[in-house]
């Protein structure tokens, strides 16, 4: 039988987190959820079991898993994200996932078997009474050539069709020879590239006539102020990436958006 782990919050008042009047939104990202790290997948069940109430908005904004082979995966990881996520919106809680470049395979069976809604890349939501576009942040990252050569190839219909048609084992094998790849081809690559295009941001921005924006993805936390064309000003939020022993949510509760870091306790 698995041990329950331990945890604590910083960026918030245990009082705030468990009042009536806390948080009504939550953003996360880049959870990277594999077998390989039981520990963050142990940080997301207690997230989803101790924080968002009945009547709040999750969003997940991209690469929950560290790969998604398809919705009919029926690996013990796979199995326990949907018991969590059914959870938590078996609660009234709603959650909404993005898809990102590990998890592209997403699809509706498993959001009808967790109860959560699937977002396009692109969603545009009210965030403190502010129109913010969200986004897992990838489309952003135009530098980098080769990765969005391979991201058209990975979302394409076709393509997404003939994986879904292997095997599961077949399917493992690729998807960890891709991670294999992937982890060896981003360490040869000047970081800049890899980072989001500011004139991408800014487009993104006037596109959808907002003048907030969050997203993950860089895995570079952080919340940057530009200034758009027409003098105005706007606000950039990168959400940050998920580790075994500690992670971050961005909550709303209608007056600020604050972080919460959430941080597995020693022993």
């Amino acid at each position: 039988m698995r041990s329950t782990p331990q945890f604590s919050v910083s960026g918030a008042s245990d009082q705030w987190l468990q009042s009536d009047a806390m948080a009504s939104q939550w953003f996360i990202s880049d959870l990277h959820l594999a077998i390989e790290r039981p520990g963050t997948l142990d940080l997301f069940e207690h997230f989803l079991a101790a924080y968002p109430k009945t009547a709040d908005r999750l969003f997940i904004l991209g690469d929950l898993f560290d790969a998604w082979i398809g919705d009919d995966d029926d690996a013990e990881l796979a199995n326990r994200v949907r018991q969590a996520i059914r959870t938590a919106t078996d609660r009234g809680v709603a959650v909404f996932v993005q898809r990102g470049n590990r998890d592209f395979l997403i699809g509706r069976r498993l959001m009808r078997e967790s109860g959560a809604q699937l977002l396009p890349d692109r969603h545009v939501v009210r965030v403190v009474d502010q129109p913010s576009l969200l986004m897992h942040g990838d489309l952003l990252c135009i530098d980098d050539v080769d990765y969005q050569r391979a991201r058209r190839r990975f979302r394409n219909p076709l393509f997404q069709w003939l994986m879904l048609r292997k095997s599961l084992p077949e399917r493992r094998r690729i998807a960890a020879d891709y991670r294999r790849r992937s982890g060896e081809e981003t360490a040869l690559k000047p970081a800049e590239i890899m980072d989001v295009n500011p004139a991408a941001v800014v487009r993104e921005l006037q596109r959808h006539r907002v003048r907030q924006l969050i997203h993950g993805h860089t895995h570079r936390a952080a919340t940057h102020r530009l200034t758009l064309p027409d003098g105005s000003q706007a606000r950039r939020i990168v959400l940050p990436e998920w580790h075994s022993d500690r992670a971050a949510a961005w909550a709303d509760d209608g007056s600020r958006l604050r972080e919460v870091q959430l941080v597995q306790d020693a022993g």
